[in-house]
């Protein structure tokens, strides 16, 4: 079965259609859907790996903690987690971007930018120079971090949320949207505002 036309994305939602566009548009021909909700026109993981187990799979799933969760578990069973990029994305040459991450339309990731493993930079976002994001984090669109800013695992930075440069946020925080972040922010807290102030710890 020749299967390099196709790639198949984990959880059919609105993120995951997303991805899918973006596989599209990078000239996959197949999109093959897993789902284990019975409720959705797709294949059960089991289905997926009995007949299509050498397939890349993208993780079409938002939650941040579910997706480490899948990741972990789909690399266990010898699957190929690619990154996927959709092609008006500007990426420098020396940013690096790990496996299962996904940059979606008109993001920039500038110079010496590190993306880890299963992040999400939405629509329009910036990653200015020298910036960290770790492990299964998701970049709302239109949020833009300045040079040098260190985003900890499994945060979510809210849509248009700003990030001056060099700060650092701590994992499992929430930045919320349109908040301006201009001082270092501990982990597992919720920080909204102009400028952002924690509001939950």
């Amino acid at each position: 079965m020749d299967t390099t036309d196709k790639i198949a994305i984990y959880g059919k939602s609105g993120h995951g259609k997303v991805i899918a566009d973006i596989a599209r548009a990078q000239g996959f021909k197949e999109i093959l859907w897993i789902d284990d909700d019975p409720k959705k026109e797709a294949l059960s993981f089991l289905e997926f790996y009995e007949f299509y187990h050498t397939v890349p799979v993208l993780l079409g799933i938002g939650d941040n903690h579910l997706r480490k969760k899948l990741f972990h578990s789909l690399k266990s069973k010898g699957f190929s987690l690619p990154s996927l990029t959709h092609p008006s994305a500007i990426i420098s040459k020396s940013a690096k971007i790990a496996e299962g991450s996904v940059i979606m339309a008109n993001a920039v990731i500038n110079a010496d930018a590190v993306i880890a493993n299963g992040v999400i930079i939405n629509t329009s976002s910036v990653i200015e120079h020298d910036c960290v994001i770790e492990e299964f984090v998701h970049i709302s669109p239109k949020a833009a971090l300045a040079g040098g800013v260190r985003v900890g695992k499994f945060c979510h930075i809210g849509l248009g949320a700003n990030i001056i440069q060099g700060k650092h946020i701590g994992e499992n925080s929430v930045i919320g949207a349109g908040a301006c972040v201009i001082t270092d922010l501990p982990s597992r807290v919720t920080a909204v505002g102009v400028p952002a102030k924690v509001i939950k710890s």
